[in-house]
């Protein structure tokens, strides 16, 4: 019998737990791991390190020399410099108690004033939870948007004068 099995059968509970408590505790040193790259990401891509012939940005720099695909590296570096003007979003994703991919939605729709609220869906639901919040609140938006164009759109008027041409 090996030494897992053994393991499993003689404490179960115990060796779940453990192997729980080691999975969740990589996962944080994950995403706070993520957190310090994609800062360096945007301190590089200020000042614009990246730049060199046949590079167009640091998403196609990320993508060349370290393997990122292309639309994931425009992804980092949005998120990267969105980061920057969320303080807790950035506070709870470099403790690692948020992952990327709960930082990534929010920051689709983040702003000082519904930080708040986003943290407080991301504290105690699933990533599938928040990418469907943003989905909907990015949906109202358009609907909201949409609304205040057709509205302009209807106070639009024309005017206009005919005049009779004077004879000379």
């Amino acid at each position: 019998m090996s030494q897992t099995a053994r393991l499993t059968s003689v404490h179960p509970d115990t060796q779940v737990r453990s192997l729980e408590d080691q999975i969740t505790e990589l996962a944080a040193h994950i995403s706070a791991a993520t957190y310090r790259f994609l800062e360096l990401i945007r301190e590089f891509d200020e000042r614009n390190s990246w730049a060199g012939p046949g590079l167009k940005s640091c998403a196609h720099w990320l993508n060349w020399k370290c393997g990122i695909n292309l639309c994931a590296a425009r992804e980092k570096v949005r998120v990267a410099h969105a980061l920057k003007e969320l303080p807790q979003i950035s506070a709870a994703f470099r403790a690692g108690r948020v992952s990327y991919a709960k930082a990534r939605a929010m920051t689709r729709v983040a702003t000082p004033e519904n930080e708040d609220y986003l943290m407080m869906i991301a504290r105690h639901g699933t990533a599938s939870h928040v990418e469907r919040l943003v989905r909907l609140y990015r949906q109202v938006k358009r609907t909201e948007a949409l609304k205040q164009e057709n509205r302009h759109h209807e106070l639009r008027e024309l005017y206009f004068e005919h005049r009779r041409a004077t004879p000379w």
